[in-house]
């Protein structure tokens, strides 16, 4: 063979290529490599979802992003801007090589990204979740919400979704309803009413699956024939908590139940926080219902109003711990709510307005200011003259005689001698703030 480099040339260029064969054999060996991410898109390509054969570059983007949804925690705003940054192939092809890395990632996080990304297999992923009746919806789908962008680098990398309906169809018009989960009689039944209401209306109603006010959100929508979303801090495939296994089942056939992270993953504390940012951005705005000093409701409350949502909240008993959050969200900048018309109010197109909220309207309140006047100079109880019913109405004697004589054919007094009295009903105590009573 002839060389036209000098002696031992040939020799380091044939060592750095066994060295890179055996280089792109670790790849290839590696569980999930991008080899694999490859072969899943290829597969992905010719898969059938929703009755539409996928867009090749879709199929591969899909891949990718199971890939890095397996890798990175939800909410990590760092590797959310490497993969703004870099594309979703390239933040692949990082991990796995170990040539290009996030800024600002330390050498012990990135040896622990790159651990999970040997073991992550995207295909095997999108099968098991495909074989369960899951999809993964990434951003650019036509079912992504667009309202999630707004988490800027934090929104996820893409979300699971169990059950039929269109997420960003659905996500347009909706509202999350969260709360304490060991909530007390009265959180649930407001929980379950206004869950029921908002559905009535038309309504979406958003929560996150949990035992309390979460729970009873749901079971009000459903009960009221309603749509409803339970966002999950785990595989939507593991319902959780186990004791809500039949509500959330239930909840995947008539709605959605939706996730961050791959099928089997478990709950983690961090999650729990970490999944109330999608429930926040996902609606159009969050009522809590009961929730202490420390609670995740706050935090999504929290999160809404800093999206520019609105955070609602419902007031309760000031001696109970359970109200205080509420009541300390609610002397900020949130809203006060009694009931789903006044939800609908906040968060509805112009139009949907919650009805006056005043008192019954008495017969006497018909009366013109005169005549009002005078009735209000008789006497509780007993009788007594035109003369002085006038010196009380600051009217004349004249004047008070039309008036009682007016009076008296509408019902209100009675005529004795030379003297009046209120009729029966009207001697009977009327619980009006005016009078003082």
């Amino acid at each position: 063979m002839n060389h036209d480099g000098p002696p031992g040339e040939s020799t380091g260029q044939e060592a750095r290529s066994r060295e890179g064969a055996r280089g792109e054999d670790r790849r290839r060996e590696g569980a999930g490599g991008e080899d694999t991410c490859r072969e899943g898109a290829r597969r992905e390509d010719r898969s059938w979802e929703g009755g539409h054969r996928q867009d090749p570059v879709r199929a591969a983007e899909r891949t990718h992003r199971a890939f890095l949804a397996r890798v990175a925690e939800p909410g990590d705003e760092v590797f959310g801007r490497w993969i703004r940054e870099a594309g979703a192939e390239r933040a692949v092809r990082g991990l796995l090589d170990g040539g290009e890395r996030p800024r600002g990632v330390t050498d012990g996080r990135w040896a622990g990204l790159r651990a999970r990304a040997e073991r992550a297999d995207p295909q095997r992923d999108l099968a098991d979740a495909r074989a369960a009746g899951i999809r993964f919806v990434c951003p650019g789908d036509s079912e992504w919400p667009a309202q999630l962008d707004d988490l800027g680098d934090g929104r996820p990398v893409g979300l699971w979704v169990r059950g039929r309906p269109s997420l960003r169809m659905w996500a347009l018009r909706s509202v999350a309803l969260v709360g304490a989960r060991a909530c007390t009689e009265y959180g649930a039944h407001m929980a379950a009413t206004l869950g029921a209401g908002l559905a009535e209306r038309g309504w979406v109603v958003v929560s996150g699956g949990a035992y309390g006010v979460d729970g009873a959100a749901h079971r009000g929508a459903l009960a009221a024939g309603g749509a409803t979303v339970a966002v999950l801090a785990c595989g939507v495939d593991r319902p959780y908590p186990r004791g809500h296994t039949e509500l959330i089942t239930r909840i995947a056939e008539q709605g959605l139940v939706v996730g961050e992270l791959p099928p089997g993953e478990h709950p983690t504390p961090s999650r729990f926080i970490l999944r109330n940012r999608v429930i926040a951005a996902l609606t159009r705005g969050t009522v809590v219902v009961e929730a202490a000093y420390r609670s995740g409701a706050l935090v999504t409350a929290r999160a809404a109003q800093r999206l520019g949502r609105f955070a609602m909240g419902v007031p309760g008993p000031v001696t109970s711990g359970l109200s205080a959050g509420v009541h300390e969200l609610l002397r900020g900048e949130a809203m006060l709510v009694t009931d789903a018309a006044e939800v609908a109010e906040l968060v509805g197109d112009m139009g949907e307005l919650a009805p006056d909220r005043r008192g019954p309207v008495l017969p006497r309140d018909l009366l013109d200011p005169g005549a009002g006047r005078v009735l209000a100079a008789l006497p509780a109880r007993g009788l007594a003259g035109a003369e002085e019913i006038a010196r009380g109405a600051g009217t004349t004697t004249d004047d008070a005689v039309g008036r009682l004589y007016e009076l008296r054919s509408l019902g209100f007094v009675e005529r004795h001698g030379d003297g009046w009295k209120l009729t029966r009903q009207m001697m009977i105590p009327v619980h009006d703030d005016r009078r003082g009573c």
